[in-house]
């Protein structure tokens, strides 16, 4: 399997940074993880923390490639939603720590994503966005309704708020896990917390597969400046993992 990969994570206009990112890679397989501590609650980095290592883990301990990528993903933030949820059992449900993730399974020529909340996935293609996970939030809601244009949705005044996480109360939250997504040489696949994407448009994220050699990790620091530049003076922490498909 041939990968180009890279990782940021940028503190922001914050106080400290409640994002957990990594880019696991092997012979046969990768995964791309991004957990996005929410900061509106006790302990965001922790529930990001603990959630990235169930699943970054999990996946380290099986046999590669994965034989049933989907219930792979499902199991695994299943476990990492149990994990993040038993860190908050002595504090009040609405005081829990609690995350949202953007989780991505790369083999066999294709991927395979899973996300819960607003962290995002993208594949880039030709450089334009081919297509993109869509958020578990009231916005995206609006948007597939009509109701509002996904430019109009950038300044909503709900556009922070989700309607699912890990952690918090105790049932397994509503997880969009999709079928494989066929990849060609070329394609290039992003994870990010909404601290990238928020205040940039498709045509900016789509600058993260710009053609040239062993530049992924440039494009990608480059996209992180310019989300920061966009939501500064109140930027989140901003974080996103790449990687670039140049076959099996």
């Amino acid at each position: 399997m041939q990968v180009e990969y890279a990782k940021v994570s940028a503190l922001g206009d914050r106080s400290d940074n409640q994002d957990r990112a990594a880019v696991v890679v092997a012979d046969d397989a990768a995964l791309m993880l991004v957990f996005d501590g929410m900061g509106g609650h006790s302990d965001g980095a922790r529930a990001a923390e603990t959630g990235l290592k169930v699943v970054q883990n999990l996946f380290m301990a099986s046999d590669l490639p994965i034989f049933d990528p989907q219930g792979f993903l499902y199991m695994a933030l299943a476990r990492a939603h149990d994990e993040v949820v038993s860190l908050g059992e002595a504090v009040a449900v609405d005081f829990r720590p609690r995350a949202t993730c953007a989780v991505c399974l790369v083999q066999e020529g294709g991927s395979f994503w899973a996300h819960i909340g607003d962290s995002r996935i993208y594949q880039v293609r030709d450089n334009r966005v081919l297509q993109r996970s869509r958020d578990h939030s009231h916005v995206e809601v609006l948007i597939q309704e009509g109701a509002i244009t996904e430019e109009e949705a950038l300044d909503h005044p709900m556009r922070n708020f989700v309607e699912c996480c890990l952690g918090g109360d105790a049932p397994v939250p509503d997880m969009s896990i999709t079928a494989k997504q066929a990849l060609l040489p070329g394609d290039v696949l992003l994870a990010c917390s909404d601290g990238l994407w928020s205040g940039l448009a498709d045509a900016d994220m789509a600058q993260i597969g710009a053609p040239g050699e062993n530049n992924l990790a440039q494009n990608l620091k480059s996209l992180s400046i310019q989300a920061l530049t966009a939501n500064a003076p109140y930027s989140d922490n901003t974080t996103g993992t790449a990687l670039r498909w140049m076959g099996a």
